[in-house]
């Protein structure tokens, strides 16, 4: 009985008392530490019952409770490195932010600050006028207001524009062309959220033709607006016809009608610039008349998670004072960093500042200096890498099909996917793509700050590849 191997085993409280055990006390705390402590003995007694092991060490079961421990706290939201070549990458966070960015978010974060006060007056303030001022300098809109997405930015304005009133208890009629019932990432569907908000959705034309006729046949005394989706994640080619926003406005104003306009994305620069489609501009649709404009901070804004409202002093004061308003309104870390972000166009530093804008505007001969360079360091350690030619994209729902010329790092490996495996569960881990049967790497995407971890990264490729662990 006294050679029973569960008797072998240490107690709790001997594990507590064992010198390895003080730096877990000190990283997790005595309640987690003690948790883990027990799951590794339960998991040990499991193990001895089945006759799967000989009696683990104190050792050997600190070292479990550590991993077991860290297991436990490691974040699930994490730092990666985007070598995918996707610039705004939906799954990775989209928009990088700039380092002024970051800083005004890390300031108004770490203690206080005038979210909805007045220091003029000495009294409560408005978090609404925090990005208003910049975003009527930038755009030329009369008002502004910012709530937590795009999403929320278009549910706010259908809602308060065209949901059920005392006067209107079914809602009023909102004219969308069929083929802009656009879905986006996560099944946010266009007729969903009309029907969430509230409002009539009247279909017009067909999915790839809608005329001015259109429009004016779909008018009656029920209608509340006019509302055009950009298509900022596909697109329509073909035999396609479609009138201009512009035309649109003209129409609603012989009715008295309102435009509202989904851009999406949220282009305040010209992307023909850099060899894309041109992307409409937030500019570019208020100019055409339309009454509010919505877009997002996150994409290629290049800020915050945000939605964005543009447009007529009148009608944006209409969303700022309806209920819905403050379910969705932004924190002070939005707002602060969504301020930093603009202020970038206004001293017309986009270009040099925002790491979007910084991506797709990098030279080619930028990117192929870089890709040489990481081949070289890494042939050093055996690695068998080409610079070879490829396309970036700019992702995130922005300029469906466009592309931009690229230099990859293409590394050949016995099972790329296991190399690609491996750069996942590195730390911090790193994001490749496939392609040809090889890893590729495009430094558009990967910030300075994260080049030497990359290597680092790619360096632990090296190893045993018929048993899969790499090299010490």
């Amino acid at each position: 009985m006294n050679d029973s191997p569960f008797r072998r085993l240490p107690g709790v409280d001997r594990l507590l008392g064992h010198p390895q055990t003080s730096s877990l006390l000190e990283a997790f705390g005595r309640p987690l530490t003690v948790e883990a402590l027990r799951t590794v003995l339960d998991e040990a007694r499991d193990r001895l019952r089945h006759g799967l092991c000989t009696p683990p060490t104190a050792e050997e079961l600190i070292a479990e409770a550590r991993a077991t421990l860290e297991s436990w706290t490691l974040p699930t939201l994490r730092r990666v490195i985007n070598a995918t070549g996707v610039i705004i990458h939906t799954n990775l966070g989209r928009a990088p932010l700039s380092e002024a960015t970051l800083q005004a978010m890390r300031t108004v974060a770490g203690g206080y600050s005038t979210l909805e006060y007045d220091l003029e007056r000495g009294g409560r303030g408005s978090r609404s006028l925090h990005a208003e001022a910049l975003l009527r300098r930038i755009t030329g809109a009369g008002a502004a207001l910012v709530v937590n997405n795009n999403a929320a930015a278009v549910l706010l304005a259908l809602t308060a524009l065209a949901g059920p009133t005392r006067e209107h208890p079914q809602g009023r009629g909102v004219i969308v062309s069929r083929g802009q019932l656009v879905e986006i990432g996560g099944g946010f569907r266009m007729p969903d959220v009309m029907a969430q908000s509230g409002a009539r959705l009247v279909e017009i034309g067909t999915t790839n033709r809608t005329h001015l006729r259109d429009y004016e046949n779909a008018i009656d005394e029920e209608t509340a607006l006019i509302m055009r989706a950009h298509r900022s994640n596909f697109a329509l080619i073909g035999f396609t016809t479609e009138p201009t926003l512009a035309e649109i406005v003209a129409v609603a104003r012989r009715h008295n009608l309102l435009v509202v306009d989904d851009l999406g994305s949220g282009a305040l620069l010209d992307t023909g610039r850099f060899g894309l489609a041109p992307e409409p501009t937030v500019q570019a649709s208020l100019a055409a008349g339309a009454d509010v404009v919505m877009f997002s901070g996150d994409k290629l804004l290049g800020g915050p998670q945000a939605g964005i409202l543009v447009g007529r002093a009148d009608v944006i004061e209409r969303l700022k004072r309806h209920p819905l308003a403050r379910a969705i309104r932004p924190d002070k870390l939005a707002l602060s960093g969504l301020t930093a972000t603009l202020l970038h166009y206004l001293k017309d530093e986009a270009l040099t500042h925002i790491p979007v804008w910084q991506m797709i505007s990098t030279p080619g001969e930028m990117l192929h200096e870089r890709a040489r360079r990481w081949a070289d360091a890494l042939a050093e350690v055996g690695l068998n890498c080409e610079v070879v030619e490829g396309q970036s994209m700019v992702g995130g729902g922005s300029l469906p099909g466009q592309t931009l010329p690229t230099a990859l790092l293409a590394i050949r490996f016995p099972s790329p996917d296991a190399a690609a495996a491996r750069l996942r569960a590195h730390e911090p881990p790193v994001i490749a793509r496939i392609e040809d049967d090889r890893l590729v790497l495009d430094p558009r995407t990967v910030l300075k700050r994260d080049e030497e971890e990359l290597l680092a990264a790619l360096r632990s490729l090296t190893g045993d590849w018929e048993t899969g662990k790499p090299d010490d």
